[in-house]
């Protein structure tokens, strides 16, 4: 019989599944299963090929490349992009069968926030994933920063990629909405394998939040309401602070299955659990020091400008790709906002925190909270 260990495409991090005699499947993911052969159906969604179909790509006589195609025709890159007008939510795709996402790649323009991501597994009403474009790719403040991690990298220039497992068993519909006041252009790529999903295979979750400001002596909430079994993997926070000094003393803490007052897991500080440590702090320049590694980064310090940039803003994110946190029932996450005082005592901030929260779960899983509008939505 064949033996199939389910891992997160690219991260070889295994889920624990063994799918006997299952030869249509995709291959276990990371380099560990690369020589494996498989009967899975590889496909692609694109403007080239909205439907993913099997030899139906660069067949379009009209898109936003004719006219640069018009001296050469049909299959010369006639459709790379789409246009998308405000208030027009668009279908990326829309896929029937069971398989597995396993990269995406887009490159949106205009305001990332005005443009917000949705995918919805097997026919649900409500999406599993709703975030704006760039908070989804680790980049919330609207502008470049490059990301060299396992599971999302942001490349030259503002190119977005994911390479978050996702699997589906009736199929899957992504859309893009743009609440903003002009048509966008999108580019996008969606790679996926049609075939046979395993029983204790997981969807992945995505949700956004912000708060701005955060009201003082109030603990951030990343994540709340959660029921089911699964397990969270991943924290992305844009952090825009609004006082001098030091802002990163809060610890992260995870409720789960049942905890009231006091969590199961509380982290020792927001750098720590980061992956770093002393304020994030350059010992030879006394500055903040950006990074980007397999797992963790401070991907993005936007410092004060001297004129109308006056705050600074940080993106952080982590990955709990080898360390999951599981849960059987429920989870709340949230993170305090935590400075110093003058004299040495804890000072509760007020600042700009907005996140998206990452996890795996069986289905059905509860509503989102209501996305903010696009005045609340906004990087001003």
């Amino acid at each position: 019989m064949a033996r199939l260990t389910v891992c997160l495409a690219g991260l070889g991090l295994a889920l624990g599944v063994i799918a006997p005699g299952n030869d249509d499947a995709p291959p276990p993911g990371g380099l560990g299963g690369l020589s494996r052969l498989s009967r899975a159906r590889t496909r692609s969604i694109s403007p080239e090929n909205f439907t993913g179909e099997k030899g139906k790509g660069g067949m379009a006589t009209e898109g936003t490349g004719a006219k640069a195609a018009r001296d050469l025709g049909r299959g010369f890159k006639i459709s790379p992009s789409v246009k998308i007008k405000p208030g027009e939510t668009f279908i990326m795709g829309s896929v029937e069968g069971a398989g597995v996402i396993q990269h995406i790649w887009m490159t949106p323009t205009g305001p990332w926030r005005s443009f917000l991501f949705r995918i919805y597994w097997d026919g649900e009403k409500d999406p599993s994933i709703e975030t704006p474009v760039g908070d989804f790719f680790a980049s919330g403040w609207g502008g470049y920063a490059q990301i060299s991690s396992l599971p999302v990298c942001v490349n030259p220039g503002s190119a977005f990629n994911s390479y978050w497992e996702m699997p589906f068993r009736k199929g899957f519909r992504m859309t893009m909405e743009n609440r903003g006041h002009e048509e966008q252009t999108l580019y996008y790529q969606v790679d996926y394998a049609l075939g046979p999903v395993p029983e204790d295979a997981a969807y992945l979750h995505a949700q956004f939040r912000r708060t701005n400001p955060l009201p003082a002596k109030r603990d951030y909430t990343l994540l709340d309401g959660v029921r089911g079994w699964g397990h969270y993997v991943g924290t992305y926070l844009a952090w825009g602070v609004r006082s001098n000094g030091w802002w990163g003393e809060g610890e992260i803490k995870f409720f789960m299955d049942g905890d009231d007052a006091f969590a199961t897991i509380v982290g020792t500080g927001t750098e720590d659990y980061f992956g770093g440590s002393y304020n994030f702090e350059n010992q030879a320049t006394h500055q903040y020091q950006e990074f980007t590694t397999p797992y963790s980064g401070l991907s993005q310090v936007i410092r004060p400008d001297g004129l109308y940039r006056s705050q600074q803003r940080f993106s952080l994110y982590r990955w709990h790709v080898m360390d999951p946190i599981r849960f059987e029932r429920d989870l709340r996450v949230t993170i305090q906002a935590l400075g110093w005082t003058k004299d040495g005592r804890y000072l509760p901030l007020q600042d700009d925190i907005a996140s998206v929260a990452f996890w795996y779960q069986r289905e059905p899983h509860a509503p989102f909270p209501a996305l903010p509008d696009a005045d609340a939505l906004a990087v001003n």
